[in-house]
């Protein structure tokens, strides 16, 4: 028997009927790409039941994208550890960033239903762009996102519905995000992570935030740019995520 959580009947019919699981070849699977790893001696990977489950669920069960996802997810943190490094999360630095909370990412902890997306707030004009970067911010999404996909079945499975709330954000913000990083930070989210991305919502929009946004969606697969969403007002939002779901400081214009 494989050594991962027992999902309950809503996700698993979504596992089965969207991501191609059978829960008979489970095992199977997971043991063909644990042995693509042991073959692998570039790859210093994880090899446990439930992280491989989930570049198998992310990849809908076709082994050789799973290969190649889960390759590119430890190339990509080679190549960019100014991600990766210095994750300590005792360490000050690192702790206070995670403190300010949903700087680069905060899972809400109610989903429509059973075998909905988790939702994802993301408020990068929380942190103050003197004492922390850009850098500072992502390598706390690339722990959170970490810990996603070891613990959060719906993420996984149904994957996972961004807004992104650019209140606060400013000049000095916009100054970070150069698009050497952006295009770091899109390969590592879209590319080399085994997630599902379902819609990514942006409200609170300053002045002068269309030259990210188009930086930004240069580097998004075409999938992930019709699923790209820029709302005057929280009316829209709710079209699109229901009210009762957000933090109360959300529930009101």
């Amino acid at each position: 028997m494989p050594d991962i959580r027992t999902l309950p009947i809503e996700l698993a019919k979504i596992a089965k009927e969207e991501l191609n699981e059978t829960p008979g070849r489970i095992q199977d699977d997971i043991e063909s790409l644990r042995n693509w790893i042991s073959q692998s001696p570039h790859l210093k990977s994880r090899t446990d039941d439930q992280f491989l489950i989930a570049f198998l669920r992310g990849c809908k069960y076709s082994l050789e994208k799973a290969k190649q996802k889960l390759d590119l997810f430890y190339t990509v943190r080679t190549h960019a550890p100014e991600l990766i490094k210095n994750r300590d999360p005792m360490n000050d630095h690192v702790l206070g960033m995670i403190r300010l909370g949903s700087v680069f990412g905060i899972p809400l902890p109610i989903t429509d239903r059973p075998e909905s997306p988790r939702i994802i707030l993301v408020r990068p004009g929380i942190f103050d762009p003197h004492l922390y970067t850009i850098q500072d911010a992502m390598r706390v999404t690339t722990m959170m996102l970490d810990y996603m996909l070891n613990e959060d079945d719906n993420f996984v499975i149904a994957g996972q519905i961004g807004i992104l709330d650019l209140t606060g954000v400013t000049v000095q913000h916009f100054f970070q995000f150069n698009p050497t990083f952006i295009k770091k930070m899109t390969i590592l989210t879209q590319d080399a992570a085994p997630g599902r991305q379902k819609g990514l919502h942006w409200i609170n929009t300053p002045r002068g935030f269309e030259q990210v946004f188009n930086i930004f969606t240069s580097f998004m697969n075409e999938k992930n740019r019709s699923r790209l969403f820029v709302h005057s007002n929280l009316e829209s939002l709710y079209k699109h995520v229901p009210k009762r779901l957000l933090p109360k400081e959300y529930g009101e214009q």
